[in-house]
């Protein structure tokens, strides 16, 4: 009652709302708090205070409390300061620090220190330190301490998204914990410790502190974010690389190789993958974060590498390239004018997620390899010459002629591709028979979809060679893409088909990717298939087409003994200049053969689809008994001149029939027309923060008018990528740009520039910088 003498109440009581004043203040101003007191009598107030002693009030105390509320305070019990004493010491942080800088323990220990900017950026199954600043010190018989580690949106224990870490006084492998292992004041800094199997991504950290006695906790949330990858260096994680070497060339060179042309004409060009340029890592997490996958899915590389595979492409999901084959890429950049990942993810994420164009098979590919470095996952560009698309899950690739030997365009489905480039990725996979670990094939061109979605893979490049097609996931179109034979079908005059011939090498040759530790091209082939011809690799041919939707094509074995394929001399024609060819017939029997070859050459784009003939003749063949013949074979430069569409490339196609055994002869052969390279000369020295210079020079090859040249340019720690509009350059023209720059990070760099127009593509050109400290 108001007036009445007041007790405090409990301890249990005490701290259940926050921002409560002390329990004597709150307690005794009970006047002050807009209560009503009660009002006296005006004889009973004269009484009082004529007779004092007669009118007491029931407490002991014979003070005004309203009056004197400010200034007095009624016995306290002992429990009460006690309280009091705990709370004035009760254990809180101040502040944390995650130690986060690049030439700090943390980043070097965790080799993250390449890695743009301040953030602690860490890799899972490895210790980690922070230093926590508290309100005095932390005393381990009466104070208790754990962090809490949350991400996503709804972050759950169970989901392994939210970890509790308990502090323990020994740290052990493959959990969640953390023990103090230095305390100096008020300061004390932890070791915490990750399971091999966390969650990747963007986690925040929060420090709770109590007392043993059990009341209530205070938290102290983090100001900064921690980044969680994964480590190839863990043994315990399923993308650990026993090599440093190989760690250094797939998870930590920002740049790379990629090859392109045909398996007799192979090119080469330089790609910044930049994962640690700034900006990269945000959106890389971007990426996962857009891609609806549930954070708890993101400890798993199967997963996080099958999405990355949808996502890079924006064919069904708004991924982060468009794919253009067309050949007009007016409202966007051409295929291959792109030398860099870095600007196409990052326009990705600053248009929240607007896809880019434009892109084709070797840009998915380079900045596939970009996201799974930089999430931690061992990656390389592979290159695939003559690779077969199968659109019809027969594991052959299938081309139908009419009753007179003419191709028939709309049956003619399948496709061989000058080149593909797709990805390799390691890790383990728990989730395949023993032996399947490695290597693993994932492509993020859109080709075929896979359970609805256009991606594909990761597929055991061991289950690929051995032909184990029934083996997750989509196994049987990269075998098909390696390894598929080539049949020939004829239609009969009731309409069904006959196999007339097959191709046992046709497709699959010179599987290409940058080597360790230097440019040079790598051949990886053997990883992907048994040698051709070999029992072990027709055993896989066989075995991988059961499943397919043709299991009985190798039931009638094929007579031959009439040759045919087609050479050329050196790297092959030039861009500008007449295309020459030899044909080699070569009979193998004792008795003469007679035949008439039809040859139709084509424009072709790189992924075999076939634009339109622009040559046809028949060549009659006559051949003694084990007699070979070579027949030149010319496409005039004036015939191909306007006719060319992206990377120059042209199928010359090959059929026939041996009038004496009526075997039937085929033969596809697809070559390019070499561009020129760009050639990039360095000039003055090369001195972090110091000016220097590049001369760029480029020879126009054709004898004709290249309209609105644009050279694009770019140098990982030399300079930032942009464009220089060269405009238009005469037939057999030179032209040199000199570029200006101020190098910005020492070490070896490479100046990478490329060409861009509409009559000439693939033109590009490298030079390798090696920058030195002021």
């Amino acid at each position: 009652m108001p007036g009445e003498r007041l007790t405090v109440r409990g301890t249990s009581d005490i701290g259940r709302f926050p921002g409560a004043a002390p329990p004597t203040r709150v307690e005794l101003t009970i006047h002050h708090q807009g209560e009503k007191k009660q009002e006296e009598g005006g004889c009973r107030r004269w009484f009082r205070k004529m007779c004092p002693c007669c009118c007491k009030r029931q407490n002991s105390t014979s003070y005004d409390v309203t009056d004197k509320v400010e200034f007095t305070k009624p016995p306290t019990p002992a429990p009460v300061i006690m309280e009091k004493e705990s709370d004035e010491t009760k254990l809180s942080v101040c502040s944390v620090d995650l130690l986060s800088s690049k030439t700090g323990q943390n980043r070097q220990e965790h080799h993250t220190d390449l890695y743009h900017g301040d953030d602690l950026i860490i890799r899972r199954g490895q210790t980690f330190q922070m230093e926590l600043e508290l309100n005095r010190p932390f005393n381990a018989d009466t104070d208790k301490l754990h962090l809490d580690m949350k991400t996503g949106s709804l972050p759950m224990v169970s989901k392994g998204t939210h970890a509790i870490i308990p502090l323990v006084e020994h740290l052990e492998d493959l959990r969640w914990e953390a023990k103090i292992v230095q305390e100096n004041g008020n300061k004390v800094k932890l070791s915490v410790n990750s399971p091999s199997t966390a969650v990747v991504g963007l986690y925040g950290l929060s420090v709770t502190t109590s007392s043993l006695k059990g009341e209530d906790a205070t938290t102290h949330n983090s100001s900064k974010n921690i980044v969680m990858l994964f480590n190839p260096w863990c043994e315990e994680d399923s993308v650990f690389l026993d090599d440093e070497e190989e760690r250094k060339e797939y998870v930590l060179n920002d740049t790379g190789r990629l090859y392109y042309g045909t398996e007799k004409q192979i090119g080469s060009r330089t790609w910044n993958f930049g994962q640690f340029h700034e900006g990269i890592l945000e959106a890389c997490l971007f990426i996962l974060e857009k891609s609806d996958m549930p954070p708890s899915g993101q400890g798993d590389p199967v997963n996080v590498v099958r999405v990355v595979s949808a996502m890079i492409n924006a064919q069904d999901d708004l991924g982060v390239l468009v794919g253009n084959w067309s050949g007009d890429y007016s409202d966007g950049v051409s295929p291959a004018a792109w030398s860099s990942s870095v600007e196409i993810l990052r326009k990705y994420h600053s248009t929240n997620g607007t896809p880019v164009s434009y892109g084709q098979c070797w840009v998915f590919s380079g900045v596939t390899t970009t996201v799974l470095r930089c999430l931690g996952i061992p990656a390389r560009s592979v290159t695939n010459f003559q690779s077969a698309h199968d659109t019809d899950v027969s594991l052959t690739t299938d081309v139908y002629f009419d009753v007179n030997m003419e191709p028939i365009d709309h049956l003619n489905s399948d496709s061989v591709w000058n080149f593909h480039v797709w990805n390799d990725c390691w890790m383990a996979r728990p989730d395949l028979p023993p032996g399947n670990g490695g290597w693993q094939a994932v492509d993020s061109t859109p080709q075929e979809t896979s359970q609805g979605t256009f991606r594909c893979g990761p597929a055991s490049v061991n289950a690929i060679r051995t032909g184990q097609v029934y083996l997750k996931h989509d196994t049987p179109f990269v075998f098909a893409e390696v390894n598929s034979d080539k049949i020939y079908w004829q239609r009969n005059l009731d309409g069904t088909f006959s196999q007339i011939h097959s191709e046992k090498k046709a497709v699959g040759h010179c599987i290409s990717t940058k080597a360790v530790g230097s440019d040079e091209r790598a051949d990886i082939t053997h990883l992907y298939k048994h040698q051709e011809g070999s029992e072990e690799e027709r055993i896989a041919v066989e075995t991988a087409s059961r499943y397919g939707t043709k299991p009985d094509v190798y039931s009638t074995p094929m007579a031959e003994d009439v040759s045919v394929e087609v050479k050329m001399e050196g790297e092959g024609p030039r861009m500008g200049a007449d295309a020459q060819l030899s044909i080699l017939v070569k009979n193998m029997s004792s008795q003469p053969r007679r035949t008439t070859l039809h040859s139709q050459v084509a424009v072709m784009y790189y992924t075999g689809v076939l634009r339109n003939a622009i040559k046809k003749e028949q060549i009659p063949v006559d051949l003694l008994p084990n007699e070979e013949k070579t027949i030149e074979w010319v496409l005039p430069y004036q015939q191909y001149q306007n006719q060319l569409v992206d990377q120059a490339a042209l199928m010359l196609t090959l059929s026939g029939r041996v009038n004496e055994t009526q075997q039937v002869l085929a033969n596809q052969t697809s070559f390019r027309l070499r561009t020129p390279d760009l050639n990039i000369t360095p000039v003055g020295e090369a001195i972090v923060g110091k000016e220097m210079a590049a001369k760029i020079t480029f020879t126009n090859p054709l004898p004709r008018t290249l309209k609105g040249v644009v050279f694009r340019v770019e140098g990982l720690g030399l300079q930032k990528g942009h464009e220089v509009v060269v405009g238009d350059v005469g037939g057999h023209s030179t032209v040199t740009l000199t570029e200006h720059f101020i190098p910005t990070q020492p070490g070896p760099r490479k100046l990478v520039a490329s060409l861009d127009c509409k009559q000439l593509t693939q033109v590009h050109g490298v030079a390798d910088i090696v920058v030195v400290e002021q």
